[in-house]
C-alpha cells in the first residue's frame, strides 16, 4: 500500500482494491486501518490512542486516494470538517452500457440528483421520488445524493466516467449510473454482464483539501489503470 503523504497528523495512501477501510463485525481479512497499524507499530509510531484512524472510507472494492489521521484529535478535526476542508474528489468508473437497440449515449456533461433508499437486504438503489411508488417508510429513508459526472471515452458497449460526489453516500455511484443502465464493470451487485478487468472498475482518483493544520492545499491523484480507456475506446 503505497504511501503519498505522512506527517504527524496525517497520511494519504493508495488503498488497493479488495481491501476494506476498516473492519465490521464478521469481516475477515485484513484491512487498510490494520495494515498501517502494524506497519507504524514496527516504527515505534503506535502508542496509546496514537494510532490511524478512518475518516472516509472506499468501498472493499474501490481503489484509489484515501486519508487517515493519526490522532483522536485530528480525527474529530477531519470528520467535522470534511465538507468544506475538502476541495475536489473525483472517481473514474469503466461501466457496461446499457442493453439493446434503443441504447443512446448519455450526454458527456451532466448531474444526477436522485435519492438514495435501501431495500431489505441493505441494497442502496437509486428512485425517482415523482415515478416510484414508495411506502411512508421507504420515503423517511431516502438520503439525498447528488453526483456530478463528464463521459470521457465511449464505445457501444462501454463508457469511461469522470465523477465528481457532491453528497458522500454509500454506494452512490454505483446506484446512480446502474439506474441509468450504466453498471459498474465487474459489479454482480447492480448485474453487470462484463468483468474485463477481474475487478470492480471504480477508482478514487483525486483527492484535494486543505490540511486542517497548516492550511496549505495538498492535492494527490493516482490514475486508474491505463486499460479501462483502452477498453471503453474498442
Amino acid at each position: 500500500m503505497e504511501i503519498l503523504y505522512e506527517d504527524k497528523h496525517l497520511l494519504v495512501v493508495v488503498k488497493p482494491a479488495g481491501m476494506l477501510t476498516v473492519g465490521y463485525p464478521g469481516s475477515h481479512g485484513r484491512t487498510v486501518i490494520d495494515t498501517l497499524t502494524r506497519e507504524r507499530q514496527k516504527r515505534g509510531l503506535v502508542h496509546g490512542a496514537y494510532k490511524p484512524y478512518a475518516v472516509h472510507r472506499l468501498d472493499k472494492d474501490t481503489s484509489g486516494v484515501l486519508l487517515v489521521a493519526l490522532d483522536p484529535k485530528t480525527k474529530d478535526l477531519v470528520m467535522d470538517t470534511w465538507q468544506t476542508m475538502v476541495k475536489k474528489r473525483t472517481y473514474r468508473a469503466l461501466t457496461e452500457n446499457p442493453r439493446g437497440p434503443k441504447w443512446q449515449p448519455l450526454p458527456e456533461d451532466h448531474t444526477i440528483s436522485l435519492p438514495l433508499i435501501k431495500n431489505a437486504a441493505h441494497h442502496t438503489y437509486a428512485v425517482d421520488p415523482s415515478a416510484a411508488i414508495l411506502t411512508p417508510e421507504q420515503k423517511k429513508q431516502m438520503m439525498d445524493a447528488v453526483t456530478h459526472f463528464t463521459v470521457l471515452e465511449q464505445s457501444a458497449r462501454a463508457t469511461l466516467f469522470e465523477l465528481d460526489l457532491e453528497t458522500g453516500r454509500t454506494n452512490q455511484i454505483r446506484a446512480h449510473l446502474a439506474y441509468y443502465g450504466y453498471p459498474l464493470a465487474g459489479d454482480e451487485l447492480y448485474r453487470s454482464h462484463i468483468n474485463p478487468c477481474g475487478r470492480l472498475c471504480l477508482h478514487a482518483r483525486t483527492l484535494e483539501f486543505v490540511h486542517p493544520y497548516t492550511k496549505e492545499l495538498l492535492s494527490f491523484e493516482v490514475p486508474e489503470p491505463a486499460e479501462w480507456a483502452a477498453i471503453a475506446k474498442r
